[in-house]
């Protein structure tokens, strides 16, 4: 196939750059992923350049299976020798061949935030840090925060300028000694231990930037200090640089991302080229229109104008409801209208929102309506209990020195070594300064000596051999057996099958997670036994929400906004529009955050491709408190020209979800003009509300614009007092 025949001219100019640094400013739906792997290919079939001189690096598995794909039908079998892979994923293949110049066995294991939670409170504990004082999250935050500026515990505390800062690097010394002791690395450490690599060891790092003739980086504004310090220094020999991103799509700053890095690129690379994708394929006219008019609004930017030559499509429209339960049904009577009016599936529409526990409210409208949904973002696979306990497993055949799948799996299923035992072993590897494992060898080698030399009783102590016992062995098969049947070997010694079943019902939906897990295992049967089950614990700890997205699944997806980032649906529900929740408090007093808060809602509006809805809701129990007086509408709804906006009442609100009868008005009235048109009620009067069930009206008084009415329900609902014009009240005769 021509590899320029299916792109624009602006596409076309990113393409043909062949040489020198390039800056690809890429607007939401602009096609960049099609011009990512076009330009591959043209350079291996146009330039000469052998693939395996390319890296290609995103930041979730999903990006870069998409772009392996693409990669394949563009270049065929040429496609496997190209380097594609997440930051994350590349920085652990290189520690895999390279840690050993910065203290890593290549058996290394990564800790998932939970592990790495565990590993802090320990550490805490070993500093005498109180951590009601001083909450671990708060501190890993501060940790993460400092790798992520290229800071280690010794450069983190040469600088620490403050008692927090103090606390900080106590816990942090800790922590890096416990990863070490583990022979394990976090996220982060993949990164910074990456970095000094190629920092403080010239021929390591003149192989790599020998080898790779081109780098690549997509979601480059999502890159932090030390991501780009790495591409720097992989790009150093031949400036061929080429980064792809968006400015206007920079929303993990939570995560570390410095939206500088895109910003200063030009500055740090004075000879490079900038081209600008700002036709969209995605969204219809009106939604981009919308959508610029909130985001022209921030001074972080490079400015751009994006356009299209899809049709003006409809108004976006904004609902108001009185509370989150209303919201959602709002949602779902719109879903099954879009669905038998207009012929969009349930799979087509997703329902956005800034914060996971407003999912709560949409569970319960898709549960009590028999509407399915797929919820990202809940728990995750991997984060289930039977598949950590076996992975746990799995990793101390890698690495037997790993504390917390140690401490996690000794006794499941339960072998009779408890939490007081687990506590003596870990003081008595601790005394002497030694790992766990190797501390239940000393006690299994005192027994056979006969020697009382250790803290443990004697039956305590054949429990621990027993479990020794069983873990050198799998560790034996390990030598041989593919990943596999590795976990078969496991899942057989331990007797974990007839564990779960004691639980019922339950314990055959977690075998079914194990069955699950089996299944994923058999992907990595062809290669060799050390190496697959290496692969596979890599792709474990680096999975993400999004990477397992079913698509065209006919199923509501639920999902927050920061997760939303690089998908994109027919149908957007953006849900909570108002000021404390989008944009959130926390970014009332930063401009800065209210700039990257401004960008979220961006993000999210710019996943819609035919229609656009955006809803708020008149009171919201945030954090389980109703507070004190109405919600705010968000200040961002402000920004969006008024004439491409229409109410949720005149898109055909009203349509109940199957079988079940929503009742109550066809729409809020709007908030700026006078209510009118409203059946005024009377105390005595009989009402029904359709969550709280029948009621008398004791009072009804204006209220602004409104009314406020108060009524007495039946049962345990009680006296509530609600705003007629947003209240769904039925009078009853």
């Amino acid at each position: 196939m021509d590899i320029l025949e299916e792109l624009n001219q602006r596409q076309r100019e990113a393409v043909e750059v062949a040489e020198g640094p390039l800056l690809i400013l890429a607007g939401p739906g602009s096609g960049k992923t099609r011009v990512i792997t076009h330009r591959i290919a043209y350079l291996v079939r146009e330039c000469g350049v052998s693939p395996h001189r390319i890296a290609a690096v995103t930041f979730t598995k999903k990006a870069a299976r998409e772009m392996k794909e693409r990669l394949e039908r563009l270049l065929g079998p040429r496609a496997q020798e190209l380097t594609t892979a997440t930051f994350h994923a590349f920085c652990a293949s290189v520690l895999r061949r390279e840690g050993q110049h910065v203290g890593l066995d290549r058996a290394f294991v990564i800790y998932d935030q939970d592990d790495q939670l565990e590993v802090l409170k320990g550490a805490m504990e070993e500093a005498e840090i109180d951590p009601k004082r001083y909450t671990p999250r708060a501190v890993l935050s501060a940790i993460s925060a400092a790798k992520s500026q290229l800071l280690d515990d010794e450069s983190y505390g040469a600088m620490r300028s403050n008692p927090w800062e103090g606390v900080v690097h106590r816990a942090y010394q800790r922590y890096q000694e416990m990863l070490q002791r583990s022979n394990a690395v976090d996220f982060d450490d993949l990164l910074l231990k990456t970095y000094f690599l190629f920092r403080d060891n010239v021929h390591v790092v003149s192989q790599y930037q020998m080898r790779y003739l081109h780098l690549l980086i997509d979601e480059f504004q999502d890159t932090n200090v030390a991501q780009y310090a790495i591409a720097r220094l992989l790009a150093a020999k031949h400036r061929n640089i080429c980064v792809v991103g968006d400015p206007d799509q920079s929303i993990y700053s939570w995560r570390n991302a410095d939206i500088r890095n895109i910003l200063s690129f030009q500055q740090d690379y004075p000879e490079a080229l900038l081209v600008t994708l700002d036709e969209n394929y995605r969204s219809t006219e009106t939604i981009l229109e919308a959508a610029r008019g909130v985001i022209s609004a921030n001074n972080q930017r490079i400015d751009k104008s994006l356009w299209t030559r899809n049709p003006r499509g409809k108004p976006v429209v904004v609902g108001e409801a009185y509370n989150p339960e209303e919201e959602a049904q709002q949602v779902l009577r719109e879903i099954e209208r879009l669905k038998r009016d207009e012929g969009y599936s349930l799979g087509d529409c997703a329902v956005m929102y800034r914060v996971n526990a407003q999912s709560r409210a949409l569970e319960d409208g898709c549960l009590r309506y028999a509407v399915p949904y797929r919820l990202i973002g809940g728990l995750r696979f991997y984060q289930r209990k039977e598949v950590k306990d076996l992975v746990a497993y799995l990793r101390l055949v890698l690495n037997p020195y790993d504390e917390v799948s140690l401490a996690r799996v000794i006794n499941v299923p339960p072998r009779g070594i408890g939490q007081h035992t687990l506590d003596q072993l870990t003081r008595m590897a601790r005394s002497r300064g030694i790992p766990l494992y190797a501390a239940m060898q000393l006690i299994v080698e005192h027994e056979e000596g006969d020697s009382k030399n250790h803290p443990l009783a004697a039956r305590t102590s054949r429990a621990v051999e027993r479990f020794l016992h069983l873990l050198n062995g799998l560790m034996e098969e390990g030598q041989r057996l593919p990943v596999a049947e590795l976990l078969d070997a496991v899942l057989e010694r331990i007797g974990y099958k007839s564990h779960l079943m004691e639980d019922g019902e339950q314990g055959r939906e977690r075998w079914e997670n194990v069955q699950e897990l089996c299944s994923t295992a058999m992907e990595f049967q062809q290669m060799a036994p050390q190496e697959g089950l290496s692969a596979f614990l890599e792709g474990v700890a680096l999975v993400s929400d999004v990477d397992s997205l079913e698509e065209n699944k006919e199923a509501i997806t639920l999902i927050t906004l920061h997760q939303a980032k690089g998908l994109e649906f027919p149908v957007v529900f953006i849900v909570g529009l108002e000021d404390g929740l989008l944009p959130h408090i926390r970014s009332f007093d930063d401009a800065g955050q209210m700039e990257e808060e401004r960008r979220l809602f961006y993000v999210g509006m710019t996943r819609a491709r035919d229609r656009l809805y955006l809803m708020r809701a008149f009171r919201r129990g945030f954090r389980g408190n109703s507070g004190p007086g109405p919600s705010r509408p968000s200040r961002f709804l402000g920004d969006i020209p008024p004439h491409l906006v229409s109410s949720l009442a005149t898109a055909g609100q009203g349509i109940a979800p199957p079988g079940q009868s929503l009742g109550g008005r066809t729409g809020p009235p709007k908030e700026d003009g006078p209510v009118t048109a409203r059946v005024l009620l009377k105390a005595g009067e009989r009402v029904r509300h359709s969550k709280f069930g029948e009621g008398i009206v004791i009072s009804c008084v204006p209220s602004g614009q409104d009314h406020e009415v108060t009524v007495a329900f039946k049962g345990n609902s009680g006296i509530k007092k609600l705003l007629l014009g947003y209240a769904p009240l039925e009078k009853v005769d």
